[in-house]
């Protein structure tokens, strides 16, 4: 047996009837051409002939003196975990992310190792999908992307020979961003015993940071983002136990075009396109506030150079100004890279450890605020967003090519509302999953990031004509001179918030063809 670390013990012990704390995903698949019309039932009869499993799918938990522990699964049971389930008629999207979002309210019987797969056909188009939940106890976000690439191949025919994806060992993630949500207390108890194993010096950076941070407070830095600032909002108030998940994709080189002619990244564009959906959205509920959204970035801290740790969720957390009291798109996206880049410089200077002793004593007083009830109007942060790295060329599972990504988060109490990025070599995969009684019409968001995307190429468009870095979409790492206004002609006609300041802005009504956009990136079709 193995004693489970604190931060991913907590996971455990602060989910709840209204709050299962696993993660999800869901992957779209497009059967090989000469498929049959069994192609998912000869497949599921397939994978049904498994009777092995691999770490982490093979740990179940135990707990002896209020304890817990992962043991070895001696007794697998495959009927469990392992479910093959077809779609009502028609058959559509809204059929598809429909059933996700029940899947995902049920908790996982901690009798077995948490984790479930579902098989899904009968979609419309063809296609089949894979929806699978794992508790995050067992793995971060980059560990998950890791068990689903493990498990697929560039090469279509070797991807038939492949195991499934409870056979592949996948334990240790080696760097980039994971899915969870802020835990405060608990980040500052596992942060203040690592850090107390350094030296003086550690902590005496991280004692300089703090003084900075005070003092750009009490200046008004507008790139400062403090946690327990944030007005409140629908996203922040008490969770129910029900789910609604959205997904959509977005097109990789029309985000990396505006990043290259606007001097950010693209990270900044995206979350610029959150920044929009979510104003439109308030607005739309006539409860746009007048300070600017902010939201909890988590960042890996997890050592590139020593991957031997066993914590499955090592993660220090950033917080974003989302400029949401900027009208303006260009000013607002320049407004959040300045403050992403202010995160990026304090994350430069410290070490991991450093970091997350950081940050978790800056979420501190934010969280006790909320804990003691004096927080009431305001929030630790607006939103959780997250963006993990995920394939950079196209991959199969089983014969089936992968055509989408989308991740399902965790939702809690102050954060009803969680948004997942994956970054593939050519679309954007962005998950929604939010608590369906919190916050109604949910989907709409996905409308509101299509027309955030396309106002931003329409402000590119009327920019000076001149010869301005455009994404080479086949050559990713080439930037080659172009002019920018064509390729900003696609959704030319999104309108654009105006007036004196955001939350003054009337909401006005897009003509962008959302239907064309969202099959142009792979959702629909």
């Amino acid at each position: 047996m193995k004693k489970l670390y604190m931060i991913d013990d907590s996971f455990l012990r602060l989910e709840s009837r209204r709050q299962p704390l696993h993660i999800g995903m869901l992957m779209l698949f497009e059967p090989p051409e000469d498929a049959t019309e069994n192609f998912a039932s000869d497949l599921a009869e397939k994978l049904r002939q498994s009777v092995k499993t691999a770490a982490p799918f093979n740990r179940l938990l135990v707990r002896k003196r209020g304890m817990h522990y992962w043991e070895e699964d001696s007794d697998f049971d495959l009927g469990h975990h392992f479910a093959h389930v077809s779609l009502p008629e028609p058959g559509r999207i809204r059929e598809l992310l429909a059933m996700v979002s029940r899947l995902h309210c049920g908790h996982l019987d901690r009798s077995y190792p948490m984790w479930r797969i579902y098989l899904i056909e009968g979609i419309e188009d063809g296609r089949i999908a894979v929806y699978m939940k794992i508790h995050h106890s067992m793995v971060d976000g980059m560990t998950g992307i890791k068990m689903m690439i493990n498990s697929m191949s560039p090469d279509r025919d070797a991807s038939r020979d492949l195991p499934p994806f409870w056979e592949v060992e996948t334990i240790k993630s080696s760097g980039g961003q994971v899915l969870p949500v802020p835990t405060p207390i608990v980040e500052s108890i596992f942060a203040a015993r690592k850090i107390t194993r350094d030296s003086a010096k550690s902590m005496m950076g991280v004692a300089r940071e703090l003084r900075d941070s005070f003092v750009d407070y009490w200046r008004d830095n507008p790139d400062l983002a403090v946690a327990g600032t944030a007005p409140h909002t629908v996203f922040n108030q008490k969770v129910s136990g029900t789910r609604r998940f959205s997904a959509q994709s977005y097109s990789t080189p029309r985000i990396k075009t505006v990043a290259a002619a606007l001097g950010g990244s693209s990270n900044d564009v995206i979350l610029a396109m959150c920044a929009g959906a979510l104003l439109r959205y308030l607005q739309e509920l006539g409860e746009a506030p007048e300070l600017p959204l902010s939201a909890a970035v988590p960042v890996s801290v997890r050592d590139r150079n020593n991957d031997t740790s066993d914590v499955a969720n090592e993660v220090a957390f950033t917080i974003a100004n989302l400029a949401t009291n900027v009208a303006d798109p260009v000013e607002r996206l320049k407004a959040i890279k300045s403050s992403m880049d202010y995160n990026k410089e304090r994350i430069r200077r410290l070490t991991p450890n450093q970091l997350q002793a950081y940050s978790a004593m800056m979420l501190m007083p934010g969280a006790m605020a909320m804990l003691l009830g004096r927080g009431s109007e305001k929030a630790l942060a607006s939103v959780v967003i997250s963006h993990v790295p995920g394939p950079r060329q196209d991959l199969y599972w089983q014969g089936a090519k992968l055509s989408g990504l989308y991740p399902a988060s965790l939702v809690i109490d102050q954060g009803a509302l969680n948004i997942t990025i994956i970054s593939r070599h050519d679309t954007v995969d962005i998950g929604l999953i939010a608590c369906r009684k919190a916050v109604p019409h949910m989907q709409r968001l996905l409308d509101y990031l299509e027309d955030s995307l396309s106002e931003l190429e329409a402000a590119v468009a009327k920019l000076p004509k001149v010869e301005l870095a455009t994404y080479d979409s086949v050559n990713p790492k080439a930037v080659k001179p172009k002019a920018v206004k064509a390729n900003a002609a696609r959704s030319s006609k999104a309108k654009s918030v105006s007036g004196k300041s955001a939350t003054e802005s009337a909401v006005t009504s897009s003509k962008v063809s959302r239907k064309k956009s969202a099959a142009s990136a792979g959702l629909t079709k």
